[in-house]
Order: structure tokens, then C-alpha cells, then sequence
């Protein structure tokens, strides 16, 4: 069965400072460096195939962490590419919060009903998470074998959700999340579990 390594980029300044980065090319800190570094260590002594990426600039930083230490190519993918945040981008979490409380409290409890102002919907963010992980099934579905997938919050919960068939959870405290990673079993159209 095929197992994915879903990893979140190491740390950027925007996650430090609790902005939304969306699509925005935000390099790694220090300290996300430091987490990839880490990141790899834990993670040596699986047997990697292969490690995607979407085009973000932390993600792409990540995965070259990767490739350097496990001598593998990187395959850029851009149907990985973050959720599109539109007016949201660049903005503080708590600024949105503060100036839109009832969309906040939307998108934290009904994220589907809400689309970011010029943003992208969940629905149409699904759909390309559901084309990436085809791509990755009918490269490696003829046996067992772990690929690394690096995608930034909030598109690692909703990979995260199309695989275990889960809710999205909570995705401005996804937004936070970084420098961290988990293994699940993937298996195409099954309920499959976390490893």
C-alpha cells in the first residue's frame, strides 16, 4: 500500500506572525531551516520513491532539505499550490478576525460555505488535491512504497481530509501549523487510516 509523508514546510516569518500567506513567496526562517533539518533526520530510515512539492517558495526549501539528504529529485506539481486567500493574503489571522467576525466564524466552523474575497472556494481546492493525489497513485500503485508530499497549511489538512475522508478541521489554526509531518496509509477511493 502506498504510504504518503505529508509534510508542512519548515517556518516562515509569516507563520511566526500569524499571517495568512496563501500563495505568497515566503522563504524559510532560520528556525524553519532548522525544522527541515529535523525533519529529515526523523525520517531517514523510511524508504522514500519520491518527494512532491506545490510552488511555494517554503515548500520548494523543504523539499530540497529532502532531495539533498535522500538523494532524490523533487517533482514540482502545481496542483499543490496553496489555497488562493485572494484579499485575505498577507493578512493577520487576528486582523481577519477582527474586521469580518462572522466570516471567521464561519470558515472555522463551515469552511466550505465560505470563499475568500478573490479567493478560491474548498471545493475547487478539493478538486485539485483529488488530481494531485491521482497523479501520485498511478505513478506508484504498482507497489508499496512512501512518497513524501510537501504542501503548506491549510492545503495539508484538506490533502490530509480527501485521503482519511475527514474533516478539514480547524483551518486558521491549521494556518499555524509548520515544521511537522505524518504518515497515512493512501489508497485510492478507500477509507484508509493513519499510520
Amino acid at each position: 500500500m502506498l504510504r504518503i509523508v505529508l509534510v508542512r514546510p519548515g517556518q516562515t516569518e509569516y507563520d511566526f506572525q500569524g499571517r495568512i500567506r496563501s500563495r505568497l513567496a515566503v522563504p524559510l526562517t532560520e528556525e524553519g531551516t532548522r525544522q527541515a533539518s529535523e525533519m529529515v533526520q526523523q525520517l531517514q530510515a523510511l524508504e522514500i520513491q519520491a518527494i512532491y512539492c506545490g510552488p511555494c517558495q517554503s515548500c520548494q526549501q523543504t523539499a530540497e532539505t529532502f532531495a539533498h539528504a535522500l538523494g532524490k529529485r523533487i517533482k514540482q506539481m502545481d496542483c499543490l499550490a496553496n489555497l488562493n486567500a485572494g484579499l485575505w493574503q498577507g493578512k493577520l489571522i487576528t486582523e481577519v478576525k477582527q474586521n469580518q467576525p462572522t466570516v471567521y466564524r464561519l470558515w472555522q466552523e463551515n469552511p466550505e460555505a465560505v470563499c475568500p474575497p478573490q479567493g478560491e472556494t474548498l471545493g475547487e481546492v478539493r478538486l485539485r488535491v483529488q488530481n494531485a493525489l491521482d497523479k501520485i497513485w498511478k505513478k506508484h500503485q504498482k507497489g508499496d512504497g512512501n512518497v513524501i508530499v510537501v504542501a503548506p497549511e491549510p492545503l495539508a489538512s484538506i490533502i490530509r481530509s480527501e485521503i482519511l475522508q475527514t474533516d478539514f478541521g480547524d483551518l486558521w489554526q491549521a494556518e499555524r501549523r509548520c515544521g511537522w509531518w505524518e504518515l497515512i496509509q493512501y489508497e485510492k477511493n478507500a477509507v484508509v487510516s493513519k499510520v
